[in-house]
């Protein structure tokens, strides 16, 4: 799946249209923050209106040096430090950007746009959810008092608050947004698309399927929308209809990042190693560097006591990801296996302390201690396993999301399963 699941791709969804407001050289922009700035401040200055025709004219480094030296002149013009906010942005500087908005704020804060230059430069640092504050602020201010057409203003606002909380993983919250936006613009692939997402994130899987037959209206060869409906079709129990779903996203789109992964993932999880290897390798001819596909290529490896040919894809995966309980499981018992003692056991003990209910590297870190005669330690974690109850897999959706950032991706990309339908 393309990584509309990060912060960046967000961004990207929203298309070029509804990030215009942070661009200073929109006459319209200007022009307001000019009007708002005469109603508090004195007539413009012979300062202020060089600096204005200077940014009229695209000469951007010019008008910025002209603003600072209405700033340095003028300390409390707020028009000047709103100016010297969209140059930033433009470039786009967007932390400087953001410490002259805020300046421009604390001195007049009913400068037009300014809340939505602000929110806009927020975004794109990261911080969605003082985003979302200011874009539902603006928004409060343009909602029509009676219905009629759409407003573009609103339907702008409404997308920039959805996708402040979806990129604060705040998913339940985006949902309105999103779908007051999607009601706004039928046609509009990828509001519906990550919409679907937060149904999906949030474990409302009928709404997701019924997102996915939108999408198919608008699109119906949409790879990444046939993968949704597979990770929801598999979280449902429905897993012939999930594979299904993902052999037809293949189909849609070989090169959609995460498609073979998903369907290989599927047929791990029934064991079905033979189809999986072909498809985690198409993967990673897709994604040298996707990690979970290695990981998993190595473990269908370990299930088969190939376990010098998963060696070398498990130190190969180590290094771009190192949080995952599941690869150093199966370090540990390529290690094991291979005769080095030492590295088995402190790869079950990495195991461990990501996971500390992790049965299976509790059980494998105890036959250790017990064939080097270290009853002590072996007795300990033969106990720790049998008071602990086997996990069951979180689902490839969990896979997916943490691979794209999705819901817990602030969580350092950690992938809990480890106990799997398997005999370890």
């Amino acid at each position: 799946m393309n990584q509309i699941l990060t912060a960046c791709v967000a961004l990207f969804l929203m298309g070029p249209q509804y990030s215009m407001a942070q661009q200073p050289d929109g006459a319209g922009v200007a022009k307001s923050q000019t009007a708002s700035s005469q109603a508090v401040t004195p007539p413009k200055s012979d300062a202020v209106q060089h600096a204005l025709a200077l940014e009229q004219q695209g000469r951007f480094p010019e008008a910025r040096a002209a603003w600072e030296n209405v700033v340095r002149a003028q300390p409390r013009n707020a028009q000047a430090f709103a100016h010297l906010g969209l140059l930033e942005a433009r470039e786009e500087r967007y932390a400087d950007a953001i410490v002259h908005y805020r300046r421009a704020k604390l001195l007049n804060p009913n400068i037009p746009q300014l809340n939505l230059n602000l929110g806009l430069a927020l975004f794109k640092t990261g911080s969605f959810s003082e985003a979302a504050a200011l874009f539902q602020a603006e928004l409060r201010k343009h909602q029509p008092k009676s219905s009629g057409a759409i407003n573009p203003e609103v339907q702008r606002l409404t997308i920039l608050s959805g996708m402040s909380y979806y990129g604060a993983h705040d998913y339940n919250a985006a949902i309105p947004f999103l779908k007051k936006a999607a009601v706004e613009d039928p046609s509009n692939l990828p509001i519906r698309l990550t919409l679907a997402h937060c149904y999906l994130w949030t474990r409302q899987w009928d709404a997701t399927m019924g997102i996915y037959k939108e999408i198919l209206a608008i699109n119906p060869r949409s790879a990444e929308a046939d993968m949704i409906a597979g990770e929801a079709l598999d979280e449902k129990g429905d897993s012939a209809g999930a594979i299904e779903q993902f052999r037809a996203a293949v189909q849609a789109n070989s090169q959609e990042p995460d498609v073979h992964f998903g369907l290989a993932y599927l047929l791990w999880s029934q064991k079905r190693y033979d189809e999986a290897v072909p498809e985690f390798n198409a993967e990673l001819e897709n994604d040298p560097k996707n990690y979970q596909a290695m990981i998993y290529l190595a473990d269908t490896d370990v299930q088969q006591n190939q376990f010098l040919q998963a060696k070398d894809l498990l130190e190969t995966a180590v290094r771009y990801q190192a949080s995952v309980p599941l690869l150093h499981l199966d370090l540990g018992i390529v290690y094991s296996e291979t005769g080095n003692r030492d590295a088995a056991i402190e790869e079950f003990n990495k195991a461990v302390k990501l996971e500390p209910d992790n049965v299976a590297a509790h059980f494998r870190l105890a036959k250790m201690y017990q064939s080097m005669g270290k009853r002590d330690e072996a007795k300990a974690e033969f106990a720790k396993a049998s008071s602990l109850n086997k996990k069951t897999d979180e689902g490839l959706y969990k896979r997916i999301a943490e691979a794209s950032a999705g819901p817990d991706s602030d969580a350092g990309g950690t992938t809990p399963e480890t106990t799997k339908p398997d005999n370890r």
